[in-house]
């Protein structure tokens, strides 16, 4: 345990879903929790802060930058846990990572670009072994969903025999500025993060004698997921092999299938054409920056919007002769929810007994049943709808 002054620094507080984990801390954290907010703008500090209400008007204000890199260390030096909300990661992140694979500091965020969690794993995995930090990316909506119930379903099936587990996503939820402008950054850089996947898998060693690997889909319809079905290459499928890859309760030979669902075929046709489209656009700085300027980076959905929006991830899985089908559920899965999971993994980290692991790690890994119990506490639903 780092004998740090704060138990806990939210870092970007001051955005749309940085505001939203500061409220769910000051409202869930146990009372005595020390948590503390940073920043680079004093003034827009001090208005979350008094959002907070009265009881947290002592609550301490950090100054942080990710260009003053003498701030993100001491920011890092004064905590146990650091939880960022500065995206787009790539852009901004890494600086924070450096600081708390250097002074020890478990740190979480909510990225969902894999490219920086790759390049992170290359420059910052072995010295966070070393100093014992654990840096535990993708904390938020799409991964802890699909990660966590991942590992939820494989723990309905027999041990030791091959496993097969195919996540299906629906959502009903619209999408921050931040959220958009990250991904026409990452649709801007897919052949960097090609590079940096490809390095990854060189070095990142793998489980003698098991075998885990992605399940490749194709679109079709699934009465038993709620309609049409296409393959989701998101983050989510890798966070759930790297687990699968520690884990061994994942079997001999996992495998691991990732889709979105809709109702309608012609919705996911429109879906993968609208993504083909911007991904096309977003190669060229013009056009990408006309992208860009549609969506202002502060700009979120309405309180009635998030209290109408929710989730549902259906695994199916199988082996041993077994078959298990469950589901992981909840409210607004961009903000609302994610500030929770993102607020949960932090006090996690901070005062859970876990396992005694560090470097780059994922929620399964790091967390695993503690964090389960945790989200199910604070209204994410993990559930077996049949077991046959």
């Amino acid at each position: 345990m780092n004998p740090a002054e704060h138990d806990i620094v939210l870092f970007g507080a001051t955005g749309f879903t940085g505001g939203l984990t500061a409220e769910y801390l000051a409202a869930q954290a146990p009372t005595g929790t020390r948590i503390a907010l940073a920043g680079r703008t004093p003034g827009k500090l001090a208005a979350v802060r008094a959002r907070l209400g009265a009881a947290h008007a002592d609550m301490p204000l950090l100054h942080a930058d990710v260009e003053d890199r003498g701030s993100l260390r001491s920011l890092a030096e004064s905590a146990r846990v650091v939880i960022s909300t500065v995206g787009p990661y790539i852009l901004y992140g890494e600086p924070l990572v450096a600081a708390c694979a250097a002074a020890g500091t478990d740190y979480v965020d909510l990225t969902g670009e894999p490219e920086f969690v790759d390049l992170m794993w290359l420059r910052y995995h072995e010295e966070a072994e070393r100093s014992g930090a654990r840096l535990v990316h993708c904390c938020g909506f799409d991964s802890i969903p699909h990660d966590l119930g991942a590992l939820f379903t494989v723990r309905q099936l027999p041990e030791d025999t091959p496993l097969r587990v195919n996540g299906f996503v629906r959502t009903g939820a619209s999408f921050s500025g931040g959220t958009y402008h990250t991904a026409i950054n990452a649709f801007a850089r897919l052949r960097q993060s090609a590079r940096a996947a490809s390095e990854r898998r060189r070095l990142e060693p793998r489980p003698a004698g098991r075998r885990v690997r992605g399940i490749v889909g194709r679109p079709h319809r699934d009465a038993e997921a709620g309609g049409w079905v296409m393959p989701l290459p998101t983050i989510d499928p890798q966070i759930v092999l790297r687990s699968a890859r520690a884990l061994p309760r994942y079997g001999p030979d996992f495998g691991y299938g990732h889709y979105l669902v809709q109702k309608r075929f012609s919705t996911l046709a429109a879906l993968a054409g609208g993504a083909g489209a911007a991904i096309a656009l977003a190669q060229l700085p013009p056009t990408r920056r006309l992208l860009l300027s549609l969506r202002s980076p502060g700009e979120g959905p309405a309180a009635g919007q998030r209290e109408k929006s929710w989730f549902r991830v259906r695994f199916i899985g199988e082996g041993g002769g077994e078959r298990v089908v469950t589901e992981v559920t909840g409210g607004d899965p961009g903000y609302g929810e994610t500030a929770k999971m993102l607020g949960e993994s932090a006090l996690c980290l901070a005062y859970d007994e876990l396992p005694l692991l560090s470097g780059q790690l994922t929620t399964a890994v790091a967390m695993g049943q503690p964090l389960l119990d945790r989200l199910e506490r604070a209204g994410i639903r993990f559930r077996t709808v049949t077991d046959r």
